[in-house]
């Protein structure tokens, strides 16, 4: 959804992931470019380079190779990660840098009419994957591994048959 609200907003996007295999369906969802994060080449061309990073990952992860990819004054928010931040932040790289690392969640219900009306305008939606109730400890199970590509939606109909 980061990747829609940046576009509707006139940004260029670059999505960061663990992945090579994720790269087509980030751009496919609208990333200008991709930064494949274990690829040590592309975060040291990375280096430096954004004045802003949104931060999803809602597991530890660690950050500094991240925030070093910040120029000078930029900002990286977090609105995933609810854990202690490990590895530790090397301090350096954010005073020096006057870099910042702050966090986000959601707000009231004003804003969230604000967000959906944003949305209705600029013709963003979800994508969700649309689950039978009676595969849902399948879903349970793909959930735990990591396996979920969007948003699980339950069919409310399938509950009439279950």
């Amino acid at each position: 959804m980061g990747v829609k609200f940046a576009k509707a907003l006139g940004a260029e996007v670059t999505i960061f992931t663990r992945s090579e295999s994720k790269v087509a369906e980030a751009k496919k969802q609208g990333a200008d470019h991709v930064v494949v994060s274990t690829d040590d080449s592309q975060m040291e061309a990375a280096a430096e380079s954004f004045d802003f990073m949104l931060d999803t990952v809602p597991v530890q992860h660690d950050l500094n190779p991240y925030l070093n990819c910040l120029t000078f004054d930029g900002t990286h928010i977090l609105v995933g990660l609810l854990e202690p931040v490990d590895p530790p932040l090397e301090a350096g790289g954010l005073v020096f840098k006057r870099r910042v690392l702050a966090g986000s969640l959601i707000g009231g219900m004003p804003e969230t009419q604000e967000v959906l009306d944003f949305c209705a305008d600029h013709g963003i939606t979800c994508d969700v994957e649309m689950l039978d109730i009676k595969n849902i400890n399948e879903a349970y199970e793909r959930m735990k591994k990591g396996d979920v590509k969007y948003r699980f939606v339950i069919d409310m109909k399938t509950l009439k048959a279950a």
